[in-house]
């Protein structure tokens, strides 16, 4: 298949997306390493390993998709070095936080609905589907967090699908995503099985097992798995388990290194 774009890891919940014309970046994560984020409720985790490129070096971004206003996921640097009128996709609560913050072209997103920008023939959309983060009385003290599925079509025809699963725990609920969005492409899966006070709140190697035999992409992209200090989850138990149940299409990504994206199914375009 002919690539449709590509992918550039960038740390943590950040990559850089190209797909077809458009430019887009995910949880925008630019502390240092040594740097503290901020988790709220006077949490904090330190980052252990350097992004693989600054706010300064991105290119012109036609979106950036988040999938909860957390520290890890939204940090200082990001607010102050990307443009104020950035298009950035979130939930409802975030896009309030962030338009105070002067992000005017911020989009809150409820589950299910959905935002998309065009050029020329081709039109890039973003849904949000549901995530828990953390279990259900937890879930309640954190921020919001959304899943995003990511379109790219070319002349009314689907390019290439990618799921962002965001912050969540594997929930049976969560394969209503592929009845609304079948033919998947690939997914990007938060691992990391961070905990807060001792509670799980992302998904460990079990966990993500669980959501990419639920969902049943071809391609499994694993993200957030070691940056901070919560994480307790390494990312070589998931590789580990995963090939334990038999479950193929774990591609592992390096900091800094582009992968190409290309369409893995051809069923439901």
């Amino acid at each position: 298949m002919t690539p449709v774009g590509s992918l550039l890891f960038v740390g943590n919940a950040t990559v850089l997306l190209r797909l077809g014309g458009f430019t887009v970046l995910t949880d925008p994560n630019f502390l240092h390493r040594g740097e503290y984020a901020y988790l709220g409720k006077g949490l904090v985790s330190r980052r252990r390993h350097a992004p693989a490129l600054g706010v300064e070096d991105l290119p012109p971004l036609d979106a950036v998709v988040l999938s909860h206003l957390h520290g890890d996921h939204f940090d200082r640097r990001a607010a102050r070095g990307l443009p104020r009128t950035v298009p950035i996709v979130s939930t409802p609560a975030a896009a309030r936080r962030l338009d105070r913050k002067g992000f005017r072209e911020a989009s809150g997103l409820s589950p299910w609905t959905e935002w998309e920008t065009s050029r020329g023939d081709e039109v890039l959309r973003v849904t949000s589907v549901p995530g828990q983060h953390g279990p259900a009385l937890f879930h309640r003290l954190l921020p919001p967090v959304m899943g995003s599925i990511v379109d790219l079509e070319r002349n009314g025809e689907r390019a290439y699908r990618l799921y962002v699963t965001g912050d969540t725990l594997c929930r049976p609920w969560l394969g209503e995503i592929t009845e609304r969005f079948p033919g998947i492409d690939a997914m990007l899966v938060h691992l990391g099985g961070t905990r807060v006070l001792g509670v799980l709140v992302t998904m460990d190697a079990e966990q993500g097992a669980d959501l990419a035999s639920l969902i049943g992409a071809p391609v499994i992209h694993p993200i957030h798995f070691d940056d901070y200090t919560v994480m307790k989850s390494p990312l070589s138990a998931f590789v580990d388990e995963t090939s334990r149940r038999g479950i193929a299409g774990v591609r592992t990504l390096e900091r800094g290194r582009t992968v190409p994206l290309s369409p893995a199914v051809s069923d439901a375009r």
